[in-house]
Formats: C-alpha cells, structure tokens, sequence
C-alpha cells in the first residue's frame, strides 16, 4: 500500500517511523504546509513536498494519513480531503464526534472515498475495549482512565493560545478512584473525580499569563470540567523536565452474571507507552491497511474502528491469523 502523510509534527513522525515498519507499506512522501525546505524527515529518503502539491499526486497515493490538531485542524482537514482521498484520522475531541462524522461522510460519499476518523488508542483500541466488554457483560459499567501521560491533543490545544511559547499537558487519573474501580465496585464518577490536568506553559516575551491560565482552564471540551493546574516555565525547563511523551492508560469494565448476579467479573485494557506519538502513528497504519483493503472491495463512505473487521488490520493472510492467533 502507498501510504502518504499530511502534517508533520511528532505524530507525523510517528507514523514515518511505522511506515517503515510494515513490509507491505511504502511512504510517499511527506505534505507540509510549511516550507518543504525547512522540513527534516527521520529518513534521509522520505520525500517532502509541499502541500499545495498533494491533488498533484492523488493517483499514486492509496491512503491519506491525516497528522493535524483536533482542536482546529482535522474538523476542516479531514473532510475537505475526504471526497479526493481515503483518509485515516485521530480526531479525539469526543463531544463533538458524532458533528464530524457526519462531515466526513457527506465528502467521502460525494467522491467514493473512505474517511476512517477518531483512530488512535482513545478514542479507538480503547474504543474497541469499550465494546467487547460491553457485549459480554451487558448492563456493567465502563470506566477509563488516561495518564498519567501527556496528551498530544491538549498540549496543541494550549499552543494555540495567543502568547504560548510551548506547552505540554499531563492526564493524571486520580489514584481512589481508578483503586475503587479494580476492586470492583461501580462508582458513579464525574469527569473532575477521574482525573486531574497538570498544565506547563512557556510563554512569548511580555505575554498575558493571567490571559492564558484562565483561558486554558475555562477551554471546554478540554479543561473546563476538570481540576487544573497551570505551571509557567522557561524552554530549557520544559525540555529539560518535561521532553519525552509518555502516556497510556486503561479500560475498565465491571459487570455480573448469574440468576441473581451473583458473580462479579473485571475485565481491564491497559497501555503503558513510551511515546505516545509513536504508539499512535502505529495504530493509524495499521488501519490504513484496513482502509486500502475496504477500498478495493468498494466501500466508502465515513468509518470509526468499529466498523472494521480485526483481521483487515494485519499483513497475514486469514489462513495464517487462524493458524496463529486464534
């Protein structure tokens, strides 16, 4: 499959590294809306072009991989891509999914094309956890706790800021309530009761701190509903303390069986990554392979990871995935 990569940031390169991990996968090239000049692959080979190029090369692209910001990139991008070519997403804004879904599908449909969104680890395999378990113990509960861990997303979302330097942001579960979950109890939990956001900020010269801490805490979708806590620090303190991006996380669900449901079962998801970009860029071509496989049989249309069959996501064939993994 000849794979292609808009946007290049950490998630970009995540998804560079992943290309040239998969034998059945080839790297098109880099699309920047930067400066092609100024862009530096991890592999002296990977081609970098500008994006006002990319409609140049739709022929010679199977999938679109998607590496934007969702707070102000991917609402547009994905769906005016869409309707040129199949595209694969990690939009996570979770309250406004169903609006973008909706978007995507009107242009894939209007082109033939697939938009597989919303995939990543959460939403996406957490996603997945989320469903089997819900198959299997109907009427249980699902809790999911992210972190601790810095999230890609939020981060962005406090670069945008007028006046931010820098910025990375830290999910951190709140330890009662993810030990109350595992010893199987069934809390009625708000957002504010399963995590805390640690905020660390570098600022431009002369900006307006008070500004920017109040608008990152009053930001909804992102931090509104939580209690947050706004750290500012110089550049060399932030690369210093705070330059990996780790991140992971679990799934888990509570339910019971029985005549009188006697008996309690835990099923748990867990992720523990060293980098979250990396792990994420992986998920994307995994099921880019997914997208190209659907293509070919005639699908189109708007897609989330629940409308794909396990097996299109790995290279063996189906006679291989029986004789190995089931």
């Amino acid at each position: 499959m000849k794979l292609a990569i808009y946007g290049y940031g950490n998630l970009g390169r995540g998804v560079e590294c992943a290309i040239h991990k998969n034998s059945d996968a080839t790297l098109v090239g880099i699309f920047t809306r930067r400066d092609p000049k100024t862009v530096r692959p991890l592999y002296e080979s990977t081609p970098v072009y500008s994006a006002n190029e990319l409609l140049a090369h739709k022929e010679s692209i199977d999938v679109l991989i998607l590496c934007g910001g969702s707070a102000t990139d991917l609402p547009e991008m994905t769906p005016a891509l869409a309707e040129h070519f199949h595209v694969v997403d990690s939009f996570d804004t979770h309250a406004t999914i169903s609006k973008h879904f909706d978007r995507c599908d009107a242009a894939a449909k209007a082109g033939g094309r697939i938009a597989l969104i919303s995939c990543g680890w959460d939403p996406g395999l957490f996603s997945i956890a989320r469903a089997y378990a819900s198959a299997v113990l109907p009427g249980g509960a699902a809790y999911t706790f992210w972190g601790r861990g810095i999230s890609q997303g939020h981060s962005d979302a406090i670069r945008r800021i007028a006046g931010v330097k820098d910025a990375r942001q830290y999910t951190v579960p709140r330890e009662e309530a993810l030990a109350a979950v595992r010893s199987g109890q069934t809390p009625a939990l708000t957002t504010r009761e399963k995590h805390l956001r640690e905020c660390y900020v570098v600022v431009e010269d002369g900006a307006d701190t008070a500004y920017i801490e109040k608008t990152i805490k009053e930001m909804p979708n992102y931090f509104a509903d939580y209690d947050t806590t706004v750290t500012f620090l110089t550049e060399e303190e932030l690369r210093r303390e705070h330059g990996g991006m780790p991140h992971g996380g679990s799934v888990i669900y509570n339910g019971r069986t029985g005549k009188e449901s006697e008996h309690g079962h835990t099923v748990e998801f867990r992720l523990s990554l060293d980098s979250n970009p990396e792990f994420t860029g992986s998920v994307l071509v995994a099921y880019a392979r997914a997208v190209d496989r659907m293509a070919k049989r005639g699908v189109c249309g708007c897609k989330t990871v629940l409308d794909i069959a396990p097996g299109d996501l790995l290279m063996e064939s189906a006679e291989e995935l029986r004789a190995h993994l089931i």
